[in-house]
């Protein structure tokens, strides 16, 4: 007997509702998560500590290190997500149309924000959308009505001419675009290395920030009044040694702020958490770093200075709900994980899940090679 067949999945042990609101049991019929128990013998039941289905808040499926990928090599990406545990992707952003993964069942369900949106060769090549000031406001809005309610500035890169860090576009032009995408009902996010980027973003009421290396003390108020969240993409700003290993000879004043923002992460992120940041799980898999590391990720967060419970809370139940998503409730779609440990004592737990419910099903993993 399986789910599929009539019978139905009883989930046991600690479920999760929240960080700190728990039940015994909760049962998965028809797809959907309840808490009264259904007639007859279940078809599964599995124990442990179980939680809503994990979020990536920065990735890209669809995207590698040289740009667009086949669509087999995109499903291979979404598999290795979901099979870690990811079942909530926010796109952040890729350059071929993506929806067929939103119909796919044995996929995990994906918020998309269209291309990047970033200045004439001052990105990765051959990944957004590039305009020049004056057509970033048409741009952003066109990004905004291909995607999902999210859209996506790369707000700052290297100004070759500069040799260091250098904000993408005036101010007026970001204000613009803001403005812009929120006409379309999205809500914007923006690549931000940079401290003298982030002035900016705030003044025209960006959404959230992604990296957020350069985020100082004077910042810190302002994301907090504004409710502006960050999502630091820990596990790939430690690449930035690396950057500036291969950079230093042609631009060492890049290579210096690349290294002095790498040794300040772990302060920003205590900081703007510390100062009531709203801060989600991110891995920005996809360019540079592989899928299905968001648990990596999510012990970078503890080890940063949220420690394991607030760290398990950006990648699962507040990131739910920042994105629209319900946890396990009553009549919801039934997305978990379930631990063999409590995750919130050792988030390392999550590095070898017992089990992946996506849609009211137990996923048969691969084995992670």
């Amino acid at each position: 007997m399986s789910p599929d067949d009539g019978g139905y999945l009883h989930l046991t042990g600690t479920v999760l509702l929240s960080p700190t609101r728990t039940v015994r049991d909760v049962y998965v019929r028809d797809g959907r998560f309840t808490f009264a128990r259904p007639s007859g013998p279940p078809a599964r039941v599995l124990e442990g500590w179980v939680l809503p289905g994990l979020v990536d808040a920065h990735c890209h499926v669809g995207l590698d290190g040289r740009g667009l990928v086949p669509d087999d090599v995109a499903e291979r990406q979404a598999l290795e997500d979901r099979d870690a545990g990811t079942l909530l992707i926010r796109d952040a952003g890729v350059v071929n149309d993506t929806r067929w993964i939103q119909q796919r069942e044995d996929l995990p369900r994906l918020v998309r924000a269209g291309r990047h949106v970033a200045r004439t060769r001052r990105y990765f090549r051959d990944y957004a959308v590039e305009v020049e000031p004056e057509h970033l406001a048409a741009a952003v809005a066109e990004q905004a009505r291909r995607g999902d309610g999210w859209v996506k500035i790369v707000g700052d890169w290297i100004d070759r001419g500069l040799g260091d860090l250098a904000p993408a576009f005036p101010p007026r032009a970001i204000r613009e675009a803001v403005d812009a995408a929120h006409a379309e009902g999205a809500r914007v996010t923006a690549h931000c290395f940079a401290a003298e980027t982030l002035d900016a973003m705030l003044d025209a009421g960006i959404d959230c920030i992604e990296h957020a290396t350069g985020m100082l003390p004077r910042h810190v108020p302002r994301f907090v009044e504004q409710r502006v969240a960050i999502v630091p993409t820990l596990i790939n700003i430690d690449t930035f040694p690396a950057i500036a290993d291969g950079a230093a000879g042609k631009y060492p004043d890049y290579a210096a702020h690349m290294r002095t923002l790498w040794g300040g992460r772990h302060a920003m992120v205590q900081r703007a958490f510390d100062a009531g940041v709203p801060v989600f799980a991110g891995t920005d898999a996809g360019s540079v770093i592989a899928h299905g590391r968001l648990p990596d990720e999510v012990a970078a967060l503890a080890a940063a200075g949220l420690g394991p419970v607030a760290a398990l809370d950006a990648a699962c139940w507040s990131a739910r709900t920042w994105l629209g998503f319900p946890g396990i409730e009553e009549g919801a779609a039934a997305d978990a994980v379930i631990c063999a440990a409590d995750p919130r004592v050792d988030v390392g737990t999550l590095a070898a899940l017992r089990a992946v419910v996506l849609r009211g099903r137990v996923v048969d993993r691969r084995p992670r090679e």
